[in-house]
């Protein structure tokens, strides 16, 4: 009988396959051995977006006010590196990019027009010192293998630096989200070896900002639907989001169970009715500007 594969089952494996390599690396660090170039690949972000990077598409896009606010801490840099830069949202038009991505899968999908893609991680740039007025990464730098190091990088190869990442310094910040204080907790561990936003700053000499995620975001990021709960409960928004990867089908499976009772309970409504007038919300993206 011929094998029906669902995106879950993709996913599903992809996880496991994301988890082992992670733990290989792991592993071979704390013997003091060194870890290619190759394995750098499979441990974190090519890897896992070689998976599951063919869902991406479907929801994940340039969100304008998002785009505005990052587009506004280039100023007027003119050469501009995107480093992490999967399938090319947030590449701003107006300047000449050049992107950098280890996922053959995302350098696929990037459209014809976009700017020239350079297959690389951003702990080893390929570039000289000063290359660039300005080099840029979106929500990736917690996909990398040693985020202090890529962000060096950065800062080596251009004059300034702008990075949308998350913060997790304020204590309890896995509850500023409902999903992750409510239905996911597992989001946390996801995070534990993330470097602090503190030592993300210092490390390049920046100062953050709060990106609010307005309640109707373009794109399909992990927060994007704080006021849009009943997404969360589709399988086709799920995989664009790395996160459920990581936690493993389980904590999956169970979230998605216990939030669409809530949602049919009408107890989630309940919990969050300071939600629905408010037109924006900070969930801990911040942008740090160097």
């Amino acid at each position: 009988m011929e094998d029906h594969w669902t995106v879950g089952h993709v996913a599903e494996l992809a996880g496991v396959r994301v988890r082992a390599a992670i733990e290989r690396g792991l592993e071979a660090r704390a013997k003091g051995l060194k870890v290619t170039p190759e394995e750098q690949l499979e441990m974190l972000g090519a890897r896992l977006y070689n998976e599951i990077g063919s869902a991406y598409p479907a929801t994940r896009r340039t969100e304008p006010r998002i785009a505005a606010q990052i587009w506004d801490a280039l100023g007027d840099a003119q050469t501009v590196l995107n480093v992490g830069a999967g399938t090319g949202s947030y590449e701003p038009a107006d300047r000449d990019v050049t992107a950098v991505e280890p996922s053959a899968v995302m350098r696929g999908q990037r459209p014809a027009d976009a700017a020239p893609c350079v297959a690389a991680t951003a702990e080893n740039l390929p570039f000289e010192d000063r290359s660039f007025d300005v080099a840029m990464a979106v929500s990736t730098v917690h996909h990398w293998g040693d985020p202090i190091a890529g962000l060096r990088e950065m800062r080596r190869v251009a004059h300034r630096v702008v990075v949308l990442t998350f913060d997790t310094d304020e204590p309890g910040w896995q509850d500023r989200f409902w999903l992750t204080r409510d239905y996911l907790p597992e989001f946390a561990a996801v995070l534990a070896e993330f470097p602090s936003l503190a030592g993300m700053a210092d490390a390049i000499g920046a100062r953050a900002e709060p990106v609010p995620v307005p309640w109707d975001c373009a794109d399909g990021l992990f927060e994007a639907y704080w006021r849009r709960p009943a997404a969360y409960l589709e399988d086709h928004v799920r995989r664009a989001m790395s996160v459920w990867t990581k936690v493993g089908p389980e904590a999956e499976q169970r979230a998605v169970r216990s939030l669409g009772d809530d949602l049919d309970s009408g107890r989630w409504a309940e919990r969050n009715s300071d939600l629905t007038a408010l037109d924006a919300a900070d969930l801990g993206l911040r942008l740090l500007i160097a």
